[in-house]
């Protein structure tokens, strides 16, 4: 793979120790954060924490070890919230350098936290390359965005056809007898594609006009409703739904016609199956949410040097381009877009309009939000 690596050593000694370099984050002056010690040793090896994040395969590995002589060690986690708890567990002794799986629904909570320093990255040219979508939620020097993607409600047409089941023109449809026990969502207490709906379902309801109900309260009315939950994404996707590659997998349950995905997924499945799938994602407005997910050095990082070079590596154009194809989701680079190859672009739907809510509110709210929801559910 050819790909240039842009050198930040020199940079790095002469620089200050960045992070919250002066006392304070330059993302928040109201925090005050110190840039923490090596939580363990510098041996060379940069260590990752991350899920389990497609695009990190062999190859890409192999390429940036044998290119810069760095060995690379990932430390696992089921999602985004695992991510976060190890990060907030491990907080005066970190064991990892770098992150990668963050997203918006769970960064600012990072951030308020310390637990990420400032990355030089934001100074090299390549950073010119990030397209301006996926800096709307976060431009600052904490974190940078690696791939992005619209969440939002997946449906099986062999099921909601119109006759069998109507295609829903209100979330409140979906609380109707001919939906019962037909829909399943990811938890977003465990889950960022459940959390980022969520917080889709908070814009949708405040947004709507009837004042007297709210986000929970069809929530509620879901779960009265036998709505399917579970701890994330795969199982929801892959075990309950109908309309996705989970039906030709060992375990498939298949009783839901309904699900929380990623617009673009359907084109993910056509992609797979020579241009052909029976999913397609529900256009209500304010029912999808911008996902982005982000990479950032950890406060507490040993071997900052490699974690820097990592950066340079996942944004660079050979890396972040084929995203799409390695990671199922949209490159953060300018002039990017899905491949054309077996339906990928044409079955991949783009929300006309989707929620905003600011990571300042998500931060100060999310943790009332969640218990909202899980009072809802239960």
């Amino acid at each position: 793979m050819n790909f240039k690596l842009f050198t930040l050593t020199s940079i790095l000694l002469t620089a200050s120790l960045s992070g919250c370099l002066d006392g304070k984050s330059s993302d928040n002056q109201n925090i005050e954060c110190t840039t923490l010690s090596a939580g363990h040793d510098d041996d060379g090896k940069l260590r990752i924490l991350t899920y389990d994040v497609l695009a990190l395969n062999d190859s890409m590995i192999e390429s940036f070890e044998t290119a810069t002589g760095i060995e690379i060690e990932f430390i696992k986690e089921s999602d985004a919230g695992g991510i976060l708890d190890q990060m907030m567990l491990t907080k005066e002794a970190q064991q990892a350098d770098l992150m990668i799986g963050l997203d918006n629904s769970y960064l600012q909570t990072a951030i308020e936290n310390c637990l990420l320093r400032e990355t030089l990255f934001t100074q090299s040219p390549q950073y010119q390359n990030i397209s301006s979508s996926s800096l709307e939620a976060y431009q600052g020097k904490l974190a940078i965005p690696f791939d992005q993607g619209t969440v939002c409600l997946n449906y099986d047409e062999n099921f909601v056809d119109g006759e069998n089941i109507t295609i829903p023109t209100s979330l409140w449809n979906l609380t109707e007898p001919q939906w019962n026990g037909k829909t399943s969502f990811p938890s977003p207490l465990s889950s960022s594609p459940g959390r980022a709906f969520m917080l889709a379902t908070i814009d949708y309801f405040e947004s709507d006009a009837d004042e007297q109900t709210d986000a929970f309260d069809w929530w509620e009315k879901m779960s009265e409703n036998d709505a399917t939950f579970t701890s994330g994404w795969s199982e929801s996707y892959e075990t309950h739904y109908t309309g996705g590659y989970g039906e030709y997998t060992v375990g498939h349950i298949g009783d839901s016609h309904l699900t929380v995905s990623y617009c673009h997924s359907p084109g993910v499945e056509a992609y797979y199956s020579s241009n052909y799938t029976h999913s397609t994602s529900l256009e209500l407005p304010k029912t999808s949410f911008h996902q982005v997910e982000y990479t950032g050095i950890i406060n507490g990082a040993a071997n900052v040097a490699g974690a820097e070079q990592f950066i340079e590596y996942l944004l660079s154009n050979d890396v972040n381009s084929m995203m799409p194809e390695n990671n199922l989701m949209y490159s953060v680079l300018v002039n990017s877009s899905l491949p054309e190859t077996d339906g990928f672009r044409h079955h991949a739907d783009i929300a006309t309009t989707t929620a905003e809510i600011p990571l300042v509110r998500i931060e100060i709210e999310m943790e009332q939000w969640l218990a909202n929801w899980k009072e809802a559910t239960q």
